[in-house]
């Protein structure tokens, strides 16, 4: 009987994808009750020799999905459309568990009942990336206590367990599973589910102890990839957050934060301008702050920044 559904989307990473894959099949878990399922999002299909060579060994236990259009919401529904386990547990193509990954993911939730199971992603460094990069911690993310309860503002889907029948209960107005295809090129797809499931009142909890490692590649490692990122990720908050409200509201909730926005953008600005030739890594974390104020107030100009897909 399977219990866990491991679903993972793929785009153009056949190495760091066959890295997962073989760590994933060497978890410390009965693996009779898990299954592995790969979509691969890429129309030029780069992922199937490697998932051919693990479909050759695992048959069965790896399901292998072509998804033509790169959206990945649409990705993530197909996958989780033929999960079979009673728990869904995403992890990205670029990460990689330590054998025990499974055990404290499902121990967390054993312990704490809890629907929902966030671990750490942590970043592993390539070669040539910048000292000063590792040294602002810009890739780091909070770590609480095991336990610890997480609402929608630190939920991510790098890195977590998820109970199928919550999943389930999601319908997306295309019908065509929990995450929206309207942030299907975006992002953000996760954060408004795990929005709905907190807003349902799932119980979401922290495990420390299931860390997963992300490489961070040297294009990655830049001011200007940084600044992009917190631009986009405040365009996402905004749009998350109207998002949640009836539409007779947003209006209301967006003015409010609107006007917020402006206010932290000033003073972000004027903070980065006077430390950045004082302190720069302290002046460069408020240029990043400054961004996501201008991402939140870019929103409502309708243009969203695209990073799925080519």
């Amino acid at each position: 009987m399977i219990d866990i559904s491991i679903c993972i989307c793929t785009f153009r990473r056949p190495l760091l994808l066959q890295r997962l894959l073989t760590a994933v099949f060497a978890q410390n878990y009965n693996q009779e009750c898990l299954e592995v399922i790969v979509v691969d999002n890429d129309v030029h299909r780069s992922a199937i020799p490697v998932l051919n060579e693990f479909k050759k060994q695992f048959h069965d236990r790896l399901t292998v999905l072509e998804l033509g259009e790169s959206n990945i919401s649409l990705a993530r529904n197909a996958a989780i459309g033929v999960a079979r386990g009673e728990w869904v547990v995403m992890v990205d193509d670029d990460e990689c568990p330590a054998q025990d990954w499974l055990h404290y993911l499902l121990a967390t939730q054993a312990s704490f009942n809890a629907d929902v199971v966030f671990a750490p992603v942590l970043p592993e460094y390539a070669e040539g990336v910048p000292p000063w990069i590792i040294k602002g911690q810009f890739f780091d993310r909070r770590r609480p206590v095991s336990g610890t309860p997480i609402d929608d503002k630190d939920a991510r889907s790098g890195n977590v367990l998820v109970r199928k029948s919550f999943l389930d209960q999601l319908r997306t107005s295309s019908g065509a599973g929990p995450f929206d295809p309207s942030f299907g090129k975006t992002g953000g797809e996760d954060s408004m589910l795990f929005r709905q499931l907190h807003a349902r009142g799932a119980c979401m909890v922290w495990c420390d102890e299931a860390p997963v490692t992300e490489i961070v590649p040297v294009d990655r490692a830049t001011a200007s990839w940084l600044l992009q990122r917190s631009f986009r990720t405040g365009q996402l908050f905004m749009r998350t957050e109207l998002a949640m409200f009836p539409k007779n509201q947003r209006w209301h909730r967006g003015l409010w934060l609107g006007l917020r926005a402006i206010i932290q953008l000033c003073i972000s600005f004027v903070l980065a301008i006077v430390l950045l030739p004082l302190s720069p890594l302290k002046g460069f974390s408020w240029a990043r702050i400054c961004a996501s104020q201008f991402g939140k107030l870019n929103h409502f100009l309708g243009a969203h920044l695209h990073v799925y897909g080519d």
